[in-house]
C-alpha cells in the first residue's frame, strides 16, 4: 500500500493511466468471456460484440493471454514503478522514461503470451483442457501443481523474487539515462518477473484460463508476493499448498 501511495502523489497522471489500462485490460477479459448472444444484446454488432471467443483460435487464445498478462502482471509492477519514481526525483529519470520501462516490463509478458497460446493451443487440440481452458486431465492437473509448487523452493525462483521485491537496487546498479536505457531496465526486470512467476501463470490452465475470479486471486498472490515486507511470508507456504494439491489431485487418479 505504501508503494501506491508513493506512484499516487509523486505522478498522478501516471497513476490513474496505468489504473486505467488494467482496469481496461480486466474488463475487455470480462467482454471476451460473456455469452455472444448477450454482447449482442448490449452492443449490436459492433467491435465488442466481436470480442467474444466462440472457437478455439490462435487469434483469439493471444489476445486473451495478453489481455490476462496486461490484466494480471501490471499491478504486480508496482515496485518497480514505485522505485523508477523515487530516483526519477532526483532528477535522473523521466516521464517518458516512466513509460519506456513499462513497455520494457510489458513486452516480455506478451512473449509469454505467444508461448502461453501456442501451449494452449496443443493442450485444447490434444484435448486435454476444455473450451474454458482448464485442464480435463488428472494428470495434467496434478504435473502443472507440482511444477508450480516445487518452483517455489528452487534458487532461480528465489533468486528473481528478491530481485523483483527490490528493484530500487537493480536500479541503482545497472543505471543509465535515457529513454532507450529505461526500456532495456524494463525488459531487465519484466525477466526477473517472467522467472519469478511464469509457474504460477500455468496454473490458469489448472483454474480455467477463462475463470475471472480464479485469475483475480492468481493477480492477487503475484502481487503480494513481490512485496518485500510480507513476500517472503508466503512464497514457501504457497508451494507446500501447490505440493499438497498436486498429491490430492494425484490421489485422484490412482
Amino acid at each position: 500500500m505504501e508503494q501506491v501511495l508513493r506512484l499516487a502523489t509523486s505522478g498522478p497522471v501516471k497513476w490513474i493511466l496505468f489504473f486505467i489500462g488494467v482496469c481496461a485490460a480486466w474488463a475487455l477479459l470480462y467482454l471476451m468471456h460473456l455469452p455472444q448472444a448477450q454482447l449482442v444484446d448490449a452492443f449490436g454488432t459492433g467491435a465488442l460484440s466481436s470480442l467474444c471467443i466462440t472457437e478455439i483460435t490462435f487469434v483469439s487464445l493471444f489476445a486473451m493471454w495478453v489481455l490476462m498478462s496486461g490484466a494480471m502482471m501490471a499491478p504486480t509492477a508496482i515496485p518497480m514503478l514505485a522505485a523508477y519514481e523515487d530516483i526519477r526525483h532526483t532528477g535522473a529519470g523521466s516521464n517518458a522514461g516512466y513509460w519506456a520501462l513499462l513497455s520494457g516490463y510489458l513486452i516480455v509478458w506478451v512473449g509469454f503470451s505467444l508461448v502461453a497460446a501456442i501451449a494452449q493451443k496443443v493442450l485444447f487440440d490434444a484435448r486435454l483442457l476444455n473450451f474454458e481452458g482448464q485442464s480435463i486431465s488428472p494428470l495434467l492437473t496434478a504435473s502443472l501443481l507440482a511444477l508450480a509448487g516445487v518452483y517455489q523452493f528452487t534458487p532461480m525462483k528465489q533468486s528473481c523474487l528478491r530481485a523483483c521485491q527490490s528493484p530500487l537496487m537493480a536500479f541503482l546498479g545497472t543505471w543509465k539515462p535515457g529513454i532507450p536505457a529505461a526500456f532495456k531496465m524494463g525488459l531487465r526486470e519484466g525477466a526477473f518477473c517472467l522467472g519469478c512467476c511464469w509457474a504460477l501463470m500455468l496454473l490458469a490452465f489448472v483454474g480455467g484460463t477463462m475463470n475471472l475470479a480464479f485469475m483475480g486471486l492468481g493477480m492477487a498472490l503475484m502481487t503480494i508476493e513481490k512485496l518485500a515486507d510480507i513476500g517472503n511470508y508466503i512464497s514457501k507456504p504457497l508451494g507446500v499448498v501447490l505440493l499438497i494439491a498436486a498429491g490430492w489431485a494425484l490421489y485422484g487418479i490412482l
